[in-house]
């Protein structure tokens, strides 16, 4: 018998446990194979070929993924179904393997073989991812979304807020981005359900990162001095139009002066404020179309994605001050919270707003540009109101009633006044010593025993029946918890009152207006006491802060179909505040 090679003699020597090396070698081998097989069969079934090729899959979660941020975005950066639905650890993704394999078993049965049984199990399938993204703080998620690289310089002031928010408070990704590659169930969900599922867990909340917070600092002085130049870009615009209508003003002065020497006509006087405005700071509010989104559909999460950031104290304006015309365009094109769109009205508009005070008086200025008419098709003639083709409205309140330093004016505005989705049919038939004849108008929380703020198992939002006693209200006044307001006709006819069971447009100590419109424009002025004794009127004092909100119903708007300013603090020679009321 001949000698071994060389290579059986290496290859029989035993090295382990009494097993040759060739034996060894071949089970290296094998698991070689075996591992490569099993981690190509594991990156096989993540692609997204593999995930769409079966019809459940391919015509119904996937038609509706293509065309979303996820699918197609401008970073050219996407996410299959594996980068969503699959941990990227390995041992969790074992798991996650193996619990798929279930799915081959409904497969079978056809469970979800048609897009009838899809639908009919859709919130039962959602509700487990939602569940389980929910228990992993949305890791999968963060796979690609992390908070220490997220720059709040390339987010709108409302999402940095939010993001901020988020980590502060212990609320994850799944919390407010629901549906965003599928359609959207969780309108299917109870409201206990809903809110038992987007609650913040304390185990998520993680202090914001020191680079989140340079960043909003950045993108506010940023933001800041871009609204600066804005704002002086729009005055200097305002100035270089006066100074035209100046000059035309003075060539039709003198030739109507010319004029009257021939034929004794001269023209009449103006009945303006007399008030020297120049010096006076300028600052453009843009006004918008708030359709109903009442102060109740603001606190509720399935209507208004900012409700939980609000219930913990953000204000409407450090979310949507920058966006104003973009939710005025949403809403009045019927888009969201407005059942009777007006097609053509326009959503917001700009409007130059000036405050100054001397030692007895508070003025104001509102200057906005004219549109052309644009009639509703419910109301005859195309006009809500053919006697005014403007009206203009302030509120003043100090921060007594709830919401009204977060909110401004739509502390006072319900989901069941009128024109609003709940008013009642038949408000008269209560008996509630109350004015009806224009339906249930503005009143504050603090006047009703019970407001129906969240909605839930159907209930009515609002509280216009849950009357306080005329003892209780009277104290209420007393104390100050109104809203102080006051309304300029087309005419230039004033009505001061306020707001606390209802709105009340007597009794206040009264003020002057005067409107004017020239070259496309409307402004009016208004000359209101600082102080009054009269009830429901809010006095202004040197050192205190005050909240301050406007709309104009323009083209013959009426009711709620007007441009509302957000809430906004004022105060007298406070250069701190939104509006400071300088001193002349």
């Amino acid at each position: 018998m001949k000698d071994k090679s060389l290579l059986a003699r290496i290859l029989s020597r035993r090295v382990i446990f009494g097993t040759s090396l060739g034996v060894a070698l071949a089970f290296m081998l094998t698991g070689i194979v075996l591992w490569g097989g099993f981690n190509w069969a594991m990156e096989a079934t993540n692609t997204m070929t593999f995930c769409t090729s079966c019809h459940e899959m391919a015509d119904n979660v996937y038609a509706e993924y293509k065309g979303t941020p996820h699918d197609i975005n401008p970073s050219g950066v996407g996410a299959t179904c594996s980068d969503c639905h699959v941990p990227d650890p390995w041992h969790h993704k074992v798991v996650r393997k193996v619990y798929a394999t279930r799915e081959l078993w409904h497969k079978a049965l056809g469970t979800v073989d048609t897009p009838e049984k899809f639908d009919e199990r859709r919130l039962i399938m959602a509700e487990r991812v939602w569940d389980s993204m929910k228990r992993t703080d949305s890791r999968e998620c963060r796979n690609c979304h992390d908070w220490n690289s997220m720059n709040p310089e390339f987010q709108s002031p409302r999402a940095r807020s939010q993001h901020k928010f988020a980590m502060e408070q212990g609320h994850t990704c799944i919390d407010c981005h629901m549906g965003l590659a599928h359609s959207d169930v969780h309108d299917r969900l109870s409201d206990e359900e809903l809110e038992e599922l987007t609650a913040p867990r304390p185990e998520h909340r993680q202090e914001v990162p020191e680079s989140f917070l340079a960043g909003i600092a950045r993108a506010e002085e940023r933001e800041a001095e871009k609204e600066a130049a804005r704002q002086a870009e729009a005055e200097r615009e305002r100035e270089r139009r006066r100074l035209e209508e100046q000059r035309i003003k003075e060539a039709v002065d003198r030739a109507l002066a010319e004029r009257a020497v021939e034929t004794d006509d001269a023209p009449e006087a103006t009945d303006d404020i007399d008030f020297d405005w120049s010096g006076v700071p300028e600052r453009e509010v843009t006004v918008f179309f708030p359709g109903q989104a009442s102060m109740e559909w603001t606190l509720v999460g399935r209507m208004h994605g900012g409700a939980r950031a609000f219930r913990f104290g953000d204000t409407c304006e450090s979310c949507h001050g920058r966006e104003t015309d973009e939710m005025g365009e949403k809403i009045v094109t019927g888009e969201t919270a407005e059942e009777h769109p007006i097609p053509g009205k326009r959503g917001s508009m700009p409007v130059a707003v000036q405050a100054a005070h001397d030692s007895e008086n508070l003025y104001l200025r509102f200057e906005w540009p004219m549109t052309d008419h644009v009639p509703v098709d419910f109301v005859d003639g195309g006009k809500m109101d053919p006697d005014n083709p403007i009206k203009v409205a302030v509120m003043l309140s100090t921060d007594k009633p709830e919401y009204a330093a977060q909110a401004g004016c739509w502390a006072a505005c319900h989901h069941d006044l009128r024109d609003m989705p709940a008013h009642p049919d038949d408000p008269e038939a209560s008996g509630l010593p109350l004015d009806f004849s224009r339906g249930v108008t503005k009143y504050l929380k603090e006047s009703r025993t019970e407001v129906e703020e969240a909605g839930r198992r159907g209930a009515t939002l609002g509280g216009w029946d849950k009357l306080e006693d005329e003892d209780v209200l009277a104290d209420l006044l007393a104390s100050g918890q109104f809203m102080d307001l006051m309304r300029i006709n087309a005419d230039g006819s004033t009505e001061h009152g306020h707001v606390l069971e209802e709105r009340i447009m007597t009794g206040g100590a009264g003020f002057e207006a005067s409107v004017s419109s020239s070259g496309g424009y409307w402004q009016v002025d208004m000359k209101r006491p600082l102080q009054s004794d009269q009830p429901g009127d809010v006095s202004l004092q040197p050192g205190e802060t005050y909240n301050f909100s406007f709309a104009i119903h323009d083209d013959h708007a009426d009711g709620r179909f007007h441009h509302v300013s957000l809430g906004y603090r004022m105060g007298l020679d406070d250069e701190e505040v939104d509006f400071n009321v300088v001193g002349r």
